[in-house]
C-alpha cells in the first residue's frame, strides 16, 4: 500500500516536546482499572498506541476517593496508585500525558454520600436512544471553605502524576465535570466569591490551573475545555466570552496547550462553522481540537492553521495504529460502541487488529 503525504503526520514542536506527528490520542475513560488501580492490561492498551514522539492523553484519573463517577477508573490520590509501579511500564518521553479530572456519581462516593458541585440543583435525567433513562443523584453544594481542599486534591494528584513518571498533566475543565459546573452560568447559582460574574465563576478553575502549574511546571500542563457543550445541564449564556476568559488565565500562567472540544464536525453532511477560531487566535500556546474529525478534516484543520494538533477518540480506540493508517490511506477498524465501557481486560480493549505489514 502506498504511503501518502498528510499534514497530520508532519512534525511539531510543543514547548520542550518534539512530536513526530500531530495525531493525538484523546482521553478516553475505559473503566478497566480495577479497584481504581492501573492494571497490566492498561499498559498493553497504551503501549499499542504509543510510538516514539507520539502524544497520548491518558484517561481521566480521579483526584480523590470522592471524585469517582464511574466504576474502575484510575485514581491518583494515594501512593499505591503510582502508575510507574502498577503499569509496570515506563513510557518513553513524549508518549504519555496524564489527564486529571473530577467525575461525579453517588454510587461511587464514599459511604454513598452526595457528589459535590457548585450547586445543589438536580441534574435533568438523561434519556438514551433505546428509551432507557439515567437518573442523577442530587448534588451537594460545596461550602466556600471546602473549595481550597478540592484545589489541593488536584495539586496532590498532579504531584503524584509527575512522580510516577508522566511527562505532564492535562486538567479536565469541560464536559460537565466539577470545574465546568463552576464556570458555566447555567449551573453555577452561587452568591459567594465563586459565583456571579465571569471572574468569580472561573475562580475555581484559575486556582486549580495555578496549583497544577506550580506542581508540574506550566510547560507540562494542558487544559481541556468545552465551552459550547451542554453535558449534564452545563451550559453557558455566552460560551465565547467564557472560553476567552479562561484562555486569558491560561496565557497568564504560561500553560503549554489548550485542548478544546467542539461540536461534532458534520451535521446533515454540512460542515459546522469553525467556532473555535476566536480561541485559537487568543491562545498563545499549542492549540488542540477534538470533535469527531476524520483524516481529511484533520489535515484541513492543520493546513488552515485552525489547530496545531488533532485529538482522536473513537478512531484511535479502534485502530491502535491510527497514524500509520492515515499515512497509508488504509481502511480503519470499525469501533464497537457496546464495549466502550465494559470491564473486560481484552474484548473491545486490546483486541483491535493492526495493519498487516505486507498490505
Amino acid at each position: 500500500m502506498e504511503t501518502t503525504t498528510t499534514p497530520l503526520l508532519t512534525q511539531y514542536k510543543m514547548g520542550s516536546f518534539n512530536l513526530a506527528h500531530r495525531v493525538v490520542l484523546a482521553p478516553l475513560s475505559r473503566c478497566r482499572s480495577y479497584g481504581n488501580l492501573a492494571q497490566p492490561h492498561n499498559a498493553v492498551y497504551y503501549a499499542q498506541r504509543a510510538a516514539p514522539g507520539a502524544l497520548l492523553v491518558a484517561e481521566a484519573c480521579a483526584v480523590s476517593e470522592a471524585a469517582r463517577g464511574y466504576p474502575h477508573v484510575p485514581g491518583l490520590w494515594s501512593p499505591e496508585q503510582d502508575y510507574s509501579r502498577t503499569y509496570r511500564v515506563r513510557f518513553r518521553m513524549d508518549e504519555s500525558k496524564c489527564q486529571v479530572s473530577i467525575m461525579l456519581h453517588t454510587e461511587f462516593q464514599p459511604n454513598g454520600q452526595a457528589p459535590v458541585s457548585s450547586t445543589d440543583k438536580q441534574v435533568t435525567p438523561e434519556v438514551f436512544h433505546d428509551g432507557s433513562v439515567l437518573e442523577f443523584a442530587a448534588p451537594r453544594r460545596l461550602e466556600t471553605e471546602e473549595i481550597p481542599h478540592i484545589v489541593n486534591d488536584f495539586r496532590i494528584a498532579a504531584r503524584n502524576a509527575m512522580r510516577a513518571g508522566f511527562d505532564g498533566v492535562e486538567i479536565h475543565a469541560g464536559n460537565g465535570y466539577l470545574i465546568d459546573q463552576f464556570m458555566k452560568d447555567g449551573v453555577n447559582d452561587r452568591t459567594d466569591a465563586y459565583g456571579g460574574g465571569l471572574d468569580n465563576r472561573c475562580r475555581f478553575a484559575a486556582e486549580v490551573i495555578a496549583a497544577v502549574c506550580h506542581e508540574a511546571g506550566a510547560g507540562r500542563v494542558g487544559v481541556r475545555l468545552s465551552p459550547f457543550a451542554d453535558y449534564v445541564d452545563c451550559v453557558d449564556s455566552d460560551p465565547e466570552a467564557l472560553g476567552l476568559h479562561v484562555i486569558g488565565v491560561m496565557n497568564g500562567l504560561g500553560v503549554l496547550y489548550c485542548h478544546m472540544i467542539e461540536p461534532r464536525m458534520c451535521v446533515n453532511e454540512r460542515m459546522i462553522p469553525r467556532r473555535l477560531l476566536p480561541f485559537r487566535r487568543a491562545f498563545r500556546g499549542t492549540f488542540m481540537v477534538n470533535g469527531g474529525y476524520d483524516r481529511e478534516e484533520g489535515d484541513k484543520a492543520v493546513v488552515e492553521g485552525y489547530a496545531d494538533l488533532v485529538a482522536y477518540g473513537r478512531l484511535f480506540l479502534a485502530s491502535p495504529d491510527l497514524p500509520e493508517r492515515f499515512g497509508r490511506n488504509a481502511v480503519l477498524n470499525k469501533y464497537d460502541r457496546s464495549t466502550f465501557y465494559t470491564s473486560d481486560p481484552v474484548v473491545g480493549y486490546t483486541d483491535y487488529p493492526f495493519l498487516d505489514p505486507e498490505d
